[in-house]
């Protein structure tokens, strides 16, 4: 083989015992599981924004924000759930690019898969600690997921990833809420079969032993528009597209239907600000047509400190070296207004 084994990382046990959740920060997480799962069960109609920025790029902007988002979170927890996005680990198109803090700790440096383990596990514990709240994560690499188990309060599945067996399958041995995107071609059987596949239980290999999982009931679309054949984006949150997703769900046999919008990537053509537009008629969709209400459970926003991107070394504080975001204040207004139409939808 032409690889170069370079050092051996830690188990994700030696990990956790090198780095442990302390109790307190474990029963946080607990009891947000358990608010969130109500969501996707249909037993709250509280709705669910899993927020933040495209790429956790340096630990004390990430915590700057996820701290304002608590700040303000009192004022709209009465019909919304926030989940903070950090997301630790990066798929590149063209497989170059910054992977995130799992491989570069420091963007500007080089790659340190070791120095990263222990940075982005720091980091999603600082979190709970400082903020109450527990995040979200993309399972980019289902190997390296248990690093980071008892932290997460929800998993994503990519677009490129979605259609991996085994990410199916590692999904249906997690038992928080795990959202199955749609792939860039856009097509939804995909991503359905995908949701089956992780609500069933499965024998498999993982990390060197042969595991058994139960089924996650808690697996789920995310709608993030797709890339047609001429490279195109096109989005695929539009009401006709959520009337046909809930239509097949309530025709075949799903536990627990649900569906999340992520406003940005193919949905926004990575115009972020179109992010707004698009939480609104997602919104107005919900209005129209009680299927679609109960279906919908959430949104997924790009949002850091400062509006747009930079490049790596531009050393602007908060803003996204990876996808444009929404910037603060935007992100702001954009949560006090989305409360306000949940509250009259209720």
């Amino acid at each position: 083989m032409n690889l170069k084994m370079n050092k051996q990382l830690p188990t994700p046990k030696e990990l956790r015992d090198m780095f442990p959740l302390d109790e307190e920060c474990a029963e946080t997480k607990e009891k947000n599981d358990a608010e969130i799962r109500a969501i996707f069960k249909g037993e709250s109609k509280k709705f669910l924004i899993i927020i933040g920025p495209c790429s956790a790029d340096r630990e004390d902007a990430v915590i700057d924000y996820v701290k304002r988002l608590r700040e303000i979170y009192p004022k709209i927890n009465d019909v919304i759930t926030i989940v903070p996005r950090i997301y630790t680990n990066k798929p590149r198109t063209m497989g170059t690019g910054y992977k995130g803090m799992l491989h570069q700790p420091d963007p500007e440096g080089s790659p340190d898969l070791l120095k990263g383990l222990i940075s982005i596990r720091k980091l999603h514990m600082r979190a709970i600690r400082e903020t109450g709240f527990s995040c979200a994560d993309e399972m980019l690499y289902p190997e390296n997921h248990a690093y980071l188990a008892d932290c997460l309060s929800y998993v994503a599945v990519g677009a490129r990833s979605v259609e991996n067996q085994a990410h199916r399958l590692v999904a249906s041995g997690i038992d928080v809420p795990v959202g199955m995107k749609n792939p860039t071609s856009g097509d939804l059987t995909v991503m359905l079969n995908s949701i089956h596949a992780a609500q069933f239980s499965h024998n498999f290999i993982y990390r060197g032993w042969e595991a058994e999982s139960t089924g996650n009931p808690l697996t789920h679309a995310i709608l993030r528009g797709y890339v047609d054949e001429e490279g195109k984006s096109n989005p695929n949150y539009h009401y006709e597209t959520l009337a046909k997703l809930a239509q097949i769900y309530s025709a075949d046999n799903f536990e627990n239907p649900a569906l999340i919008i992520d406003c940005n990537h193919s949905n926004s053509g990575k115009r972020y600000l179109e992010q707004i537009r698009i939480a609104e008629e997602v919104l107005a969709s919900m209005s129209h047509d009680p299927k679609v209400r109960n279906l919908v459970k959430g949104l997924m926003i790009e949002s850091y400190i400062e509006d747009g991107c930079q490049k790596i070394g531009e050393g602007v504080y908060g803003k996204s070296i990876t996808d444009p975001c929404l910037g603060w204040e935007k992100t702001k207004d954009l949560l006090f207004e989305l409360a306000d139409k949940l509250r009259k939808l209720k």
